[in-house]
């Protein structure tokens, strides 16, 4: 038993140490045939690739390892076998320190000392002074012990601002903590400990893996919050600034400085989907659409043609290919390796928030039967319900987005999804698609890209930044985050006549190239290229002191745009979309 907890603990302290980057380099070179099973880092599975490195090493090649890569150097782990501080690992564990620690604290505060520690046991999360002190009795203070038990390495801070503070205790540490209290931790089986040595049950040996997933929003939370901390104190005005002349245009000189006139425009789509992320309310001078800025994005295609960059690497960043992540901190959800069945369980811990689910390769989770359905249903943000031959999913509401990529099988015009389902066009009918093909200036741009990228041409990172604060401040801003919400106000999008009367030339145009009577579409585009618009607009909330955001002119060529070549897919190509554009003009 105590090499399983000794695996399982080095498991633990592999994940929390290194990126998944990382933990790819490290199998790799290893030799674990784990890893090679997979073409790159993005398609492992973060727990299995970690509990594989930690089956297959000693404590001296563990060691190693850690001379060797480069763990984060913010991270502290306090197991019974191992402790990693200040960027240093030790081959001995805290617990007898910290049983030391707690009894010395417990003599000290009393039953006080008790009430704030199984608040926070009991609580499995990060808590606050307001939450702690509910159980203590009148006149005890609570942030006196908790500072103590801080300095005595019981517990530590997850979260530090000048006005606020959160507390947690270790994963690591907990099974101690509640021994030292009398809660008796539950059996586990061994699965479950493959996936966590606290992961909690709901049966007999069966993976709680929506109380698992809660524990990954709480994490992407305080993602989220130490990058606005940080971004408040430090680069406020700066950002404020750049947003006053930012814009959808201004992205896109940007983009095509870095990749050229072809590629540009899928990470143009992936940037703009993060604005509206915030799922902003869209109204009109009479009140309200019933439209928010929200939406799917599907890039398919050929394979190698740059669509998981754009949705992937764009957003949550690859610092090996040296290149910064644009997306909102904390609210991409990247399911590299889960399978659509893990994804309609976990769906429920992501009930009333707004994330985005990157999913590199949808066709996969067509394999499975009778994933059209509650797909579908995610991509309405409908209520699911799953029933599979031993238990029932649901009902729950979800409430996030997606951006997806798959393969097709291309033709000379048009293409032919390879998912078999025959309901498929349902799922695509919910997304705001683009097609990709791999043109002859399609290549030339993406070799001349990995070029430029591998030999440090592209400046990634300066742009990266700016971009990533704007719209993480616009993030905060739209969705109240409380340590915005007093500073700036909230700014719906105004949808103008000048919107509706682009789209429905848009609309007459494309009609009228169409030879048929029937289209193959349907007018869920038109909706899915406004709400484009929107989010594109969402980039001007500095350009003025208005209570609103309009949609920009620069924002309604680009949706334009979008609807016209969509729906030049749509109808296998039997109308040029530069043609429409053109007369558009």
């Amino acid at each position: 038993m105590a090499t399983d907890d000794r695996v399982l603990e080095k498991k633990i302290l592999l994940k929390r140490a290194f990126s998944r980057a990382e933990l790819f380099k490290i199998g790799r070179k290893l030799n674990t045939l784990y890893f090679y099973r997979f073409p790159s880092e993005w398609d492992i599975e973060e727990d299995a690739a970690a509990l594989e490195i930690a089956s297959n090493t000693n404590d001296t090649q563990l060691k190693q390892i850690f001379d060797e890569h480069e763990p984060r150097k913010w991270v502290v782990f306090r197991g019974q076998y191992y402790t990693f501080e200040n960027g240093t690992l030790f081959l001995d564990g805290s617990w007898k320190n910290i049983q030391a620690n707690i009894s010395q604290a417990k003599k000290k505060y009393g039953r006080d000392f008790l009430a704030v520690l199984r608040a926070l046991v009991t609580a499995g999360k990060s808590c606050g002074l307001k939450e702690i002190s509910t159980n203590l009795r009148t006149g005890a203070d609570a942030s006196t012990i908790l500072r103590e038990l801080e300095n005595l390495k019981v517990i530590v801070s997850s979260y530090r601002s000048d006005q606020y503070q959160e507390w947690r205790v270790l994963e690591e540490t907990s099974p101690l903590i509640q021994a030292e209290l009398g809660i008796a931790p539950p059996e586990l089986t061994p699965l479950a400990k493959a996936v966590s040595p606290t992961a909690p049950l709901v049966g007999a040996g069966e993976i709680d893996y929506v109380a698992l997933e809660r524990h990954e929003v709480e994490k992407m939370d305080r993602e989220l919050d130490e990058y606005l901390n940080s971004l408040l104190k430090r680069r406020l005005d700066t950002t404020i600034r750049f947003g006053k002349t930012f814009s959808v245009a201004a992205l896109s000189n940007y983009l095509q400085g870095m990749f050229g006139p072809v590629l540009y425009f899928d990470s143009l789509l992936s940037i703009t989907q993060q604005y509206g992320l915030a799922d902003v309310e869209i109204v009109h001078q009479q009140g309200r659409t019933g439209m928010r800025t929200g939406w799917n994005l599907s890039l398919f295609g050929e394979p190698g043609t740059g669509k998981s960059f754009s949705t992937r690497d764009m957003i949550i960043g690859k610092t090996d290919a040296k290149i910064s992540p644009h997306g909102v901190p904390g609210r991409n959800r990247y399911t590299g390796g889960m399978t659509p069945a893990r994804f309609i369980r976990i769906g429920h811990a992501y009930e009333n928030r707004a994330f985005n689910f990157i999913v590199p390769e949808f066709n996969d989770w067509f394999k499975y039967k009778g994933m059209v359905e509650p797909l579908k249903l995610a991509m309405e943000r409908g209520e699911i319900k799953y029933e599979m031959h031993r238990e029932v999913i649901g009902p729950y509401r979800f409430s996030s987005f997606f951006s997806v990529n798959y393969n097709v099988a291309m033709y000379g015009r048009g293409y032919e999804v390879t998912v078999q389902d025959p309901n498929f066009n349902a799922i695509e009918d919910r997304m705001l698609c683009r097609l990709h093909r791999l043109t002859k200036g399609r290549f030339v741009e993406i070799a001349q890209s990995q070029i430029r990228l591998a030999f440090g041409e592209i400046d990634v990172e300066k742009g990266a930044t700016q971009i990533r604060d704007h719209l993480a401040l616009i993030y905060a801003i739209e969705t109240r985050h409380p340590l915005v919400k007093e500073k700036f106000p909230l700014k719906p999008v105004m949808i103008t006549p000048q919107a509706y009367n682009a789209i429905e030339r848009a609309r007459s145009a494309i009609l009228e190239e169409i030879p048929r009577e029937f289209v193959t579409f349907s007018a869920r585009l038109e909706d899915r290229a406004m709400r484009f618009a929107c989010a594109a607009s969402l980039l001007n909330y500095f350009h003025s002191d208005l209570d609103y955001v309009s949609v920009s002119e620069d924002a309604l060529q680009y949706a334009t745009q979008l609807y016209v070549e969509e729906a030049s897919v749509r109808s296998r190509e039997e109308f040029k979309p530069e043609d429409v554009l053109k007369k558009l003009r």
